[in-house]
Protein backbone atom coordinates (compact mmCIF):
# COMPACT_ATOMS: atom_id res chain seq x y z
CA UNK A 1 0.00 0.00 0.00
CA UNK A 2 2.53 2.63 1.13
CA UNK A 3 5.58 1.26 -0.67
CA UNK A 4 4.22 2.71 -3.92
CA UNK A 5 3.74 6.48 -4.14
CA UNK A 6 2.04 6.98 -7.51
CA UNK A 7 -1.55 8.22 -7.31
CA UNK A 8 -4.01 5.52 -6.30
CA UNK A 9 -7.47 5.63 -7.88
CA UNK A 10 -10.34 4.70 -5.54
CA UNK A 11 -14.12 4.56 -5.80
CA UNK A 12 -16.48 4.91 -2.85
CA UNK A 13 -20.23 4.97 -2.49
CA UNK A 14 -21.82 6.15 0.73
CA UNK A 15 -24.31 8.64 2.09
CA UNK A 16 -22.49 11.64 3.46
CA UNK A 17 -25.54 12.50 5.58
CA UNK A 18 -25.70 8.99 7.03
CA UNK A 19 -21.96 8.97 7.74
CA UNK A 20 -22.27 12.14 9.82
CA UNK A 21 -25.44 11.22 11.71
CA UNK A 22 -25.24 7.47 12.18
CA UNK A 23 -21.58 6.83 13.07
CA UNK A 24 -19.41 7.43 16.12
CA UNK A 25 -16.19 6.00 17.60
CA UNK A 26 -17.70 2.51 17.75
CA UNK A 27 -20.49 2.59 15.15
CA UNK A 28 -19.69 2.12 11.46
CA UNK A 29 -21.75 1.89 8.28
CA UNK A 30 -21.15 -0.75 5.62
CA UNK A 31 -19.82 0.32 2.24
CA UNK A 32 -17.75 -0.86 -0.70
CA UNK A 33 -14.41 0.44 -1.89
CA UNK A 34 -12.88 -0.30 -5.28
CA UNK A 35 -9.26 0.35 -6.24
CA UNK A 36 -7.74 0.45 -9.70
CA UNK A 37 -5.00 -2.01 -10.57
CA UNK A 38 -2.01 -1.29 -12.80
CA UNK A 39 -3.77 -2.98 -15.74
CA UNK A 40 -6.78 -0.67 -15.39
CA UNK A 41 -9.10 -3.24 -13.82
CA UNK A 42 -10.92 -2.58 -10.55
CA UNK A 43 -10.92 -4.67 -7.38
CA UNK A 44 -13.86 -4.25 -4.95
CA UNK A 45 -13.58 -4.58 -1.15
CA UNK A 46 -16.26 -4.71 1.52
CA UNK A 47 -15.43 -2.12 4.17
CA UNK A 48 -16.96 -0.28 7.12
CA UNK A 49 -16.79 3.50 7.55
CA UNK A 50 -17.24 6.06 10.28
CA UNK A 51 -16.77 9.81 10.52
CA UNK A 52 -13.82 11.36 12.35
CA UNK A 53 -13.46 14.79 13.93
CA UNK A 54 -16.14 16.67 15.85
CA UNK A 55 -15.29 20.08 14.37
CA UNK A 56 -15.49 18.93 10.77
CA UNK A 57 -18.59 16.84 11.44
CA UNK A 58 -20.33 20.09 12.35
CA UNK A 59 -18.65 22.49 9.93
CA UNK A 60 -17.75 20.58 6.76
CA UNK A 61 -19.62 19.04 3.87
CA UNK A 62 -17.25 16.07 3.86
CA UNK A 63 -15.74 14.60 7.02
CA UNK A 64 -12.48 12.70 7.51
CA UNK A 65 -13.10 8.96 7.39
CA UNK A 66 -11.99 5.98 9.45
CA UNK A 67 -11.96 2.78 7.39
CA UNK A 68 -12.20 -0.70 8.89
CA UNK A 69 -11.59 -3.82 6.79
CA UNK A 70 -12.01 -7.43 7.90
CA UNK A 71 -9.12 -9.81 7.30
CA UNK A 72 -11.17 -12.01 4.97
CA UNK A 73 -11.79 -8.95 2.80
CA UNK A 74 -8.31 -7.39 2.71
CA UNK A 75 -6.34 -10.64 2.39
CA UNK A 76 -4.35 -10.87 -0.87
CA UNK A 77 -5.36 -7.36 -1.94
CA UNK A 78 -3.55 -4.02 -2.06
CA UNK A 79 -4.92 -3.40 1.43
CA UNK A 80 -3.49 -6.63 2.86
CA UNK A 81 -2.54 -6.19 6.52
CA UNK A 82 -4.38 -2.88 6.91
CA UNK A 83 -7.27 -3.49 9.26
CA UNK A 84 -7.70 0.23 9.98
CA UNK A 85 -6.95 3.31 7.88
CA UNK A 86 -7.80 6.99 7.90
CA UNK A 87 -8.80 8.92 4.81
CA UNK A 88 -8.45 12.69 4.55
CA UNK A 89 -10.84 14.39 2.10
CA UNK A 90 -11.69 18.04 1.32
CA UNK A 91 -13.80 19.82 3.92
CA UNK A 92 -16.00 21.90 1.65
CA UNK A 93 -17.26 21.94 -1.92
CA UNK A 94 -15.10 24.87 -2.96
CA UNK A 95 -12.41 25.52 -5.54
CA UNK A 96 -9.45 25.23 -3.16
CA UNK A 97 -10.66 22.00 -1.52
CA UNK A 98 -8.31 19.72 -3.44
CA UNK A 99 -5.36 22.07 -2.96
CA UNK A 100 -5.97 22.12 0.81
CA UNK A 101 -5.79 18.33 0.81
CA UNK A 102 -2.52 18.47 -1.12
CA UNK A 103 -1.01 20.96 1.33
CA UNK A 104 -1.94 18.79 4.31
CA UNK A 105 -0.53 15.76 2.48
CA UNK A 106 2.72 17.71 2.01
CA UNK A 107 2.96 18.19 5.78
CA UNK A 108 2.86 14.41 6.29
CA UNK A 109 5.51 13.92 3.59
CA UNK A 110 7.75 16.55 5.20
CA UNK A 111 7.61 14.74 8.53
CA UNK A 112 8.65 11.49 6.85
CA UNK A 113 11.98 13.20 6.17
CA UNK A 114 12.25 14.68 9.64
CA UNK A 115 11.62 11.64 11.83
CA UNK A 116 11.61 7.85 11.38
CA UNK A 117 8.52 7.82 13.61
CA UNK A 118 5.82 9.06 11.24
CA UNK A 119 2.54 8.12 9.57
CA UNK A 120 2.89 6.77 6.05
CA UNK A 121 0.46 8.21 3.51
CA UNK A 122 -0.77 7.56 -0.03
CA UNK A 123 -2.27 10.20 -2.31
CA UNK A 124 -5.59 9.26 -3.89
CA UNK A 125 -7.82 10.29 -6.78
CA UNK A 126 -11.21 9.60 -5.22
CA UNK A 127 -14.45 9.11 -7.12
CA UNK A 128 -17.22 9.40 -4.56
CA UNK A 129 -20.81 8.54 -5.41
CA UNK A 130 -23.18 10.13 -2.93
CA UNK A 131 -26.81 8.91 -2.83
CA UNK A 132 -29.30 11.79 -2.58
CA UNK A 133 -32.79 10.35 -2.33
CA UNK A 134 -33.58 8.84 -5.72
CA UNK A 135 -30.59 10.53 -7.32
CA UNK A 136 -26.84 10.33 -7.00
CA UNK A 137 -24.17 13.02 -6.91
CA UNK A 138 -20.69 12.25 -8.26
CA UNK A 139 -17.66 13.92 -6.67
CA UNK A 140 -14.10 13.66 -8.00
CA UNK A 141 -11.70 14.88 -5.34
CA UNK A 142 -8.17 14.54 -4.04
CA UNK A 143 -7.75 12.55 -0.84
CA UNK A 144 -5.07 10.57 0.95
CA UNK A 145 -4.84 7.48 3.10
CA UNK A 146 -3.05 7.46 6.47
CA UNK A 147 -1.84 4.27 8.10
CA UNK A 148 -3.06 3.22 11.54
CA UNK A 149 -0.94 3.98 14.60
CA UNK A 150 -1.04 0.32 15.67
CA UNK A 151 0.66 -0.49 12.36
CA UNK A 152 3.50 1.92 13.15
CA UNK A 153 3.88 0.47 16.64
CA UNK A 154 4.18 -3.03 15.19
CA UNK A 155 6.82 -1.84 12.71
CA UNK A 156 9.04 -0.64 15.58
CA UNK A 157 8.15 -3.49 17.95
CA UNK A 158 6.59 -0.91 20.25
CA UNK A 159 3.15 0.07 21.45
CA UNK A 160 0.81 3.05 21.37
CA UNK A 161 0.70 4.95 24.67
CA UNK A 162 -2.83 5.82 25.79
CA UNK A 163 -1.99 8.07 28.77
CA UNK A 164 -0.67 11.63 29.00
CA UNK A 165 3.10 12.06 29.21
CA UNK A 166 4.70 15.49 29.46
CA UNK A 167 6.85 16.42 26.43
CA UNK A 168 9.84 16.90 28.76
CA UNK A 169 9.58 13.19 29.59
CA UNK A 170 9.54 12.21 25.91
CA UNK A 171 12.62 11.36 23.83
CA UNK A 172 14.36 14.70 23.49
CA UNK A 173 15.59 14.81 19.91
CA UNK A 174 12.33 13.65 18.37
CA UNK A 175 10.33 15.94 20.64
CA UNK A 176 12.35 18.93 19.44
CA UNK A 177 12.05 17.76 15.83
CA UNK A 178 8.28 17.57 16.28
CA UNK A 179 8.13 21.05 17.85
CA UNK A 180 10.20 22.52 15.00
CA UNK A 181 7.92 20.77 12.51
CA UNK A 182 4.77 22.27 14.02
CA UNK A 183 6.43 25.69 13.80
CA UNK A 184 7.46 25.02 10.20
CA UNK A 185 3.89 24.34 9.06
CA UNK A 186 2.43 27.01 11.35
CA UNK A 187 0.38 24.61 13.45
CA UNK A 188 -0.78 25.37 16.98
CA UNK A 189 -3.74 22.95 17.01
CA UNK A 190 -1.91 20.19 18.87
CA UNK A 191 -0.77 19.01 22.28
CA UNK A 192 1.85 16.30 22.68
CA UNK A 193 0.94 16.22 26.38
CA UNK A 194 -2.80 15.66 25.93
CA UNK A 195 -2.34 13.67 22.70
CA UNK A 196 -4.42 16.18 20.79
CA UNK A 197 -3.54 15.54 17.15
CA UNK A 198 -0.54 13.53 18.29
CA UNK A 199 0.12 9.87 18.98
CA UNK A 200 2.71 8.73 21.51
CA UNK A 201 4.75 5.64 20.69
CA UNK A 202 6.67 3.59 23.27
CA UNK A 203 9.80 2.09 21.69
CA UNK A 204 12.96 0.85 23.44
CA UNK A 205 12.00 2.49 26.74
CA UNK A 206 11.48 5.90 25.14
CA UNK A 207 8.38 7.89 24.18
CA UNK A 208 8.17 9.32 20.65
CA UNK A 209 5.52 11.85 19.51
CA UNK A 210 3.96 11.41 16.06
CA UNK A 211 1.89 14.38 14.84
CA UNK A 212 -1.17 14.20 12.59
CA UNK A 213 -4.17 16.27 11.38
CA UNK A 214 -2.71 19.51 10.03
CA UNK A 215 -5.72 21.11 8.35
CA UNK A 216 -5.74 23.96 10.89
CA UNK A 217 -2.13 24.88 10.09
CA UNK A 218 -0.90 28.02 8.39
CA UNK A 219 0.54 25.89 5.60
CA UNK A 220 -2.95 24.66 4.66
CA UNK A 221 -4.66 27.95 5.62
CA UNK A 222 -8.13 26.50 5.05
CA UNK A 223 -11.08 28.89 4.94
CA UNK A 224 -12.51 27.35 8.12
CA UNK A 225 -9.26 27.40 10.14
CA UNK A 226 -9.12 29.61 13.23
CA UNK A 227 -6.69 30.40 16.02
CA UNK A 228 -7.81 28.71 19.24
CA UNK A 229 -9.57 30.99 21.72
CA UNK A 230 -6.92 30.20 24.33
CA UNK A 231 -4.03 31.28 22.11
CA UNK A 232 -5.80 34.33 20.69
CA UNK A 233 -6.58 35.58 24.22
CA UNK A 234 -3.07 34.89 25.55
CA UNK A 235 -1.12 36.09 22.51
CA UNK A 236 -1.41 38.46 19.60
CA UNK A 237 -2.20 35.69 17.14
CA UNK A 238 -5.09 36.62 14.87
CA UNK A 239 -4.40 34.28 11.93
CA UNK A 240 -3.19 30.70 11.54
CA UNK A 241 -0.53 31.97 9.13
CA UNK A 242 1.22 33.65 12.07
CA UNK A 243 3.80 31.24 13.43
CA UNK A 244 4.25 30.64 17.14
CA UNK A 245 6.85 28.29 18.57
CA UNK A 246 5.33 26.14 21.32
CA UNK A 247 8.34 24.00 22.19
CA UNK A 248 9.88 23.60 25.62
CA UNK A 249 13.24 24.64 27.05
CA UNK A 250 15.86 22.08 26.15
CA UNK A 251 19.62 21.79 25.98
CA UNK A 252 20.90 24.59 23.69
CA UNK A 253 23.12 22.01 22.00
CA UNK A 254 20.15 19.79 21.12
CA UNK A 255 18.10 22.70 19.82
CA UNK A 256 21.01 23.79 17.64
CA UNK A 257 21.47 20.19 16.44
CA UNK A 258 17.85 20.03 15.29
CA UNK A 259 18.15 23.46 13.71
CA UNK A 260 21.08 22.23 11.62
CA UNK A 261 19.23 19.00 10.77
CA UNK A 262 16.39 21.02 9.27
CA UNK A 263 18.74 23.29 7.37
CA UNK A 264 20.50 20.19 6.03
CA UNK A 265 17.16 18.76 4.83
CA UNK A 266 15.96 22.01 3.27
CA UNK A 267 16.66 20.96 -0.31
CA UNK A 268 14.91 17.61 0.14
CA UNK A 269 11.86 19.21 1.76
CA UNK A 270 11.54 21.83 -0.97
CA UNK A 271 11.94 19.16 -3.65
CA UNK A 272 9.04 17.14 -2.23
CA UNK A 273 6.93 20.28 -2.44
CA UNK A 274 8.01 20.99 -6.03
CA UNK A 275 7.28 17.40 -7.08
CA UNK A 276 3.63 17.86 -6.11
CA UNK A 277 3.16 21.11 -8.06
CA UNK A 278 1.49 19.43 -11.11
CA UNK A 279 -1.31 18.13 -8.87
CA UNK A 280 -2.44 21.59 -7.75
CA UNK A 281 -5.57 23.05 -9.34
CA UNK A 282 -4.51 26.62 -8.60
CA UNK A 283 -0.88 27.61 -9.11
CA UNK A 284 -1.25 30.53 -6.71
CA UNK A 285 -2.12 28.10 -3.89
CA UNK A 286 1.12 26.25 -4.59
CA UNK A 287 3.14 29.48 -4.61
CA UNK A 288 1.64 30.60 -1.29
CA UNK A 289 2.56 27.25 0.29
CA UNK A 290 6.04 27.46 -1.25
CA UNK A 291 6.65 30.92 0.22
CA UNK A 292 5.29 29.85 3.60
CA UNK A 293 7.78 26.99 3.91
CA UNK A 294 10.62 29.14 2.58
CA UNK A 295 9.79 31.64 5.33
CA UNK A 296 10.50 28.97 7.92
CA UNK A 297 13.95 28.30 6.51
CA UNK A 298 14.65 32.03 6.35
CA UNK A 299 14.09 32.12 10.12
CA UNK A 300 16.36 29.13 10.72
CA UNK A 301 19.21 30.58 8.68
CA UNK A 302 19.11 34.00 10.35
CA UNK A 303 20.54 34.03 13.89
CA UNK A 304 18.59 37.11 14.94
CA UNK A 305 15.25 35.80 13.67
CA UNK A 306 15.94 32.34 15.09
CA UNK A 307 16.39 33.91 18.52
CA UNK A 308 13.34 36.17 18.35
CA UNK A 309 10.99 33.61 16.76
CA UNK A 310 12.09 30.41 18.53
CA UNK A 311 14.61 30.78 21.37
CA UNK A 312 12.72 33.65 23.01
CA UNK A 313 9.51 31.57 23.04
CA UNK A 314 10.78 28.39 24.72
CA UNK A 315 8.34 27.27 27.40
CA UNK A 316 9.52 26.33 30.88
Amino acid sequence: MFDEQHLLSLKFKYSNKELKKETNDSTYIASELSYQNDDGSWTPLNIDLRARGNFRRNNCYFVPIKISIKKKDYKNTLFDGHKKLKMVVPCLLQKDGNDNVLKEYLAYKFYEIISPYHFNTRLVNLELTEPRGRNEKLHNVKAFLVEDDKKIAKQFDGKVVERSIHPMAQEELNSIRCEFFQFMIGNTDFSNLEQHNATLLYVDKDIFPIPYDFDMSGLVNASYSTVSETLSSQTRMTSVTQRMYRGFKRSPELIEQVRQEYIGKRTEILQIKDNLKPQFDNESEFEIAKNFIQGFFNILMNDSEFKSEILDHLRG
